[in-house]
């Protein structure tokens, strides 16, 4: 498959220099030296996105109150308020390239680990029959960000990471559910560990972690990204569906956009998928966005994003990350002349 011209210009003439900036290194392969990298680079501080994402943090002044709504460096809500608590808006500016020094940044990062990491979130985790009932897309989004902005040596992100090989169970994934019965990993439970176990891998070279990023990829490529291990039927129509942003949630791009990240892509078992992925591109050469799981602000009060991410048309962290994966996968060249 050759890249149309056409959707390479669609992510270069983006008005959020942090597209601008992966289409010129992830796609283009274009070197941190070259001057339009570094030129683009400083202005990802400056982006749209990144400034709506970190808009409304609380100062250095803490109030009076011990609950994490009010802690410095939060959003004056849990971290974990759907969409708008700082674990969401970490992970959407992680995706974006926010530098690790962007002011406050850490801040937030560190009201997230303190809620993963303090006694009262960690008395609540369970083990029945054996198998650790754990919500692990929590602990495996906070340990990629953190990744990412380069907090490997704070003692809590390895608690994250070796929680999290821990809890692993014997299928390659984690899940949540309670029941006694329970015995088969949460896609949605699954993939985000697998995100945060594969960072932390590139930085540490951790052997256990690795073993436990090769048991979950394998766990995700024994379906096919999307099929029943058994029957070989679709597991659910909403997988097939393209979003973003995915949160805790999952559907096929994500999924590869994720062992991508793990190095995973040259497995014969993702290739429906990769099939499924380009059969979506469109006579544009972009991918749109199909169905999403946010609300844009105004709208309700649930689920309601900070950063409108598009609602239809071609939708450029869809097509970036399309393009990622097919490049990674050798399915995508761009075309000479």
């Amino acid at each position: 498959m050759h890249l149309d011209d056409s959707s390479l210009r669609f992510l270069l003439a983006s008005h959020d220099p942090s597209i601008r900036y992966f289409a010129l290194t992830d796609l283009l392969d274009l070197p941190q030296s070259d001057p339009e990298v570094a030129l683009v680079k400083k202005l990802i501080p400056g982006g749209p996105k990144i400034q709506a994402l970190m808009a409304g943090q609380k100062g250095a002044k803490r109030k009076s109150s011990k609950s994490l709504a009010t802690h410095v460096g939060g959003f004056g809500v849990h971290p974990y308020k759907k969409w708008d608590g700082a674990h969401w808006r970490l992970v959407s500016a992680v995706e974006l390239g926010i530098p690790a020094d962007y002011p406050g940044v850490r801040a937030a990062a560190d009201q997230v680990l303190g809620w993963l990491t303090g006694e009262s979130h960690r008395r609540g985790i369970r083990k029945i029959k054996g198998l650790t009932r754990r919500c692990g897309s929590q602990e495996g989004n906070a340990l990629a960000v953190c990744c990412r902005l380069g907090l490997i040596d704070d003692p809590r992100v390895c608690l994250l990471a070796r929680s999290l090989v821990e809890w692993q169970w014997p299928d390659g994934g984690w899940n949540c559910d309670v029941k006694e019965s329970a015995h088969h990993s949460s896609f949605y439970e699954t993939l985000a560990p697998l995100w945060g176990l594969a960072e932390y891998h590139r930085l540490t070279g951790d052997d256990d972690v690795l073993r436990a990023v090769d048991g979950a990829s394998e766990f995700f490529l024994r379906h096919r990204l999307y099929s029943s291990e058994k029957s070989g039927k679709l597991i659910t129509a909403e997988w097939l569906k393209l979003h973003y942003p995915l949160y805790w949630r999952y559907d096929i791009l994500q999924g590869l956009v994720v062992l991508g990240r793990a190095g995973k892509l040259s497995d014969p078992r993702a290739g429906e998928a990769l099939g499924l992925l380009e059969q979506k591109r469109q006579a544009d050469g972009c991918w749109q966005v199909e169905a999403r799981f946010w609300e844009p602000v105004g709208r309700r009060p649930s689920n309601v994003d900070v950063v409108d991410w598009g609602k239809s048309g071609p939708n450029e962290m869809i097509t970036l990350n399309a393009m990622r994966v097919l490049k990674a996968a050798g399915r995508w060249t761009l075309r000479s002349g």
